[in-house]
């Protein structure tokens, strides 16, 4: 044999075992891909209700959160809040970058984080508690 046809046989050997390391990369990568999207999304955090005089929510109810959730008295909310000193769109918590924001949606009596007045985006942080009305909640970390 040649040394010529020798070498190009090798190459095409290299080649072809390359071609199925790759594939097999592709579908290492896909079936990773698969098992975490059956596991679900993470939850970025939870509202828990700490206390609500009416009833309505529950106390230990919590609510998963996603980036932009709106609370009030509203059907439409993402979380409705059955109080009637909640406005029909009371607030919005958001979530950007790293951070939670809350911000009072100009309701009639205001929303208060940690018992303080919100004037405006206020950054919060695990373990704050938001009060809408009557109902207090605390905002807890997402279960991953």
């Amino acid at each position: 044999m040649d040394g010529f046809v020798l070498a190009l046989w090798v190459l095409r050997l290299l080649f072809l075992g390359l071609i199925y390391v790759f594939l097999f990369a592709v579908a290492r990568v896909l079936v990773r891909d698969l098992r975490s999207a059956a596991r679900g999304p993470a939850e970025l955090g939870r509202l828990v209700v700490l206390a609500s005089p009416r009833g309505e929510p529950a106390p230990g109810v919590f609510y998963p959160l996603d980036a932009v959730t709106t609370l009030g008295r509203d059907l439409t909310n993402t979380v409705v809040v059955d109080d009637p000193f909640a406005s029909t769109e009371h607030a919005v918590l958001t979530f950007r970058g790293r951070a939670w924001y809350v911000e009072d949606r100009g309701s009639t009596n205001g929303t208060y984080v940690n018992g303080v007045l919100a004037a405006g985006p206020t950054a919060l942080g695990f373990g704050d508690q938001i009060q809408i009305g009557e109902v207090r909640f605390r905002l807890e970390r997402g279960r991953t």
